[in-house]
């Protein structure tokens, strides 16, 4: 069993993984991916979407070459996960969310091109991803079943936000996305999940919450909690990911919906 895991900001390596990146070429361009035993029959493909110190923003990452990198390394499911700001005030700061849905109108790429593995004509794997909900039942629960185990809060459920960056939302757009569902929003997880369903890589998406999102409380988080929060997160992150790895080893998650191909 192959997991690959994809962190964020805050959390830019493992503390199992037992060398440094490797350069995973592909077509989309090159990936740099961690490998970690993570007990037997078991490895771990980490990669940093920001890389170490923060060497790339989120209108930097190289989602393509990451989710085609995992692909070609025969990773078996993914599991991303993600700090974030709360959109809805019930969601307690220093919680976790494991999201069911996404929001994620534009389905574009940083550069403002169409976030998608099928951009060539004629390609023999083109075709359109049909699902209920873009996140990988079996992955969600085990993930669910982990924050049990290691006695944090989980929301079960709610719609994760894609907004693009680099700069934080306007409260406008805040009350937009509210008005829509949304649960929390960041700014890299919205082409991860969609290139993972065209992988038919089972991915499952968590979320941390460090602020409320602009307008969302009456004060706003100051920045030094933000910061506090962000550092907690790596340690959360990493206890929560061990125990999903583990149950991961003897199951055979499913990828949500189905590709309709024309060849």
């Amino acid at each position: 069993m192959k997991v690959g895991i994809l962190t964020g900001t805050g959390t830019y390596a493992l503390d199992q993984s037992r060398e440094d990146p490797e350069i995973v070429s592909t077509r989309w361009g090159d990936a740099l991916v961690s490998r970690a035993e993570a007990g037997e029959g078991v490895e771990v493909l980490h990669v940093s979407r920001h890389e170490e110190g923060h060497q790339r923003l989120s209108n930097h990452v190289r989602h393509q070459a990451n989710i085609a990198a995992l692909k070609d390394l025969g990773a078996d499911c993914a599991i991303g996960v993600t700090v974030c700001g709360a959109v809805d005030v019930s969601v307690p700061l220093g919680s976790l969310v494991v999201f069911d849905d996404l929001h994620f109108l534009a389905n574009r790429l940083a550069d403002g091109s169409l976030c998608t593995f099928y951009d060539a004509p004629g390609d023999p794997q083109r075709g359109h991803w049909i699902y209920a909900g873009p996140f990988s039942e079996d992955v969600r629960r085990v993930l669910l079943d982990a924050c049990v185990d290691a006695g944090i809060p989980a929301r079960a459920g709610g719609v994760y936000g894609h907004v693009d960056g680099p700069r934080f939302n306007t409260r406008a757009e805040i009350r937009s996305l509210a008005a829509a569902g949304v649960t929390c929003v960041s700014q890299t997880a919205g082409p991860e999940t969609v290139l993972c369903g065209e992988a038919e890589l089972p991915y499952a998406l968590l979320g941390y919450a460090t602020d409320y999102a602009n307008g969302v409380s009456d004060e706003a988080t100051p920045v030094e909690e933000l910061l506090r929060l962000i550092g907690a997160s790596k340690g959360v992150f990493e206890d929560v990911l061990g125990r999903a790895v583990a149950r991961l080893a003897d199951g055979q998650p499913a990828p949500p919906g189905v590709i309709y191909r024309f060849e």
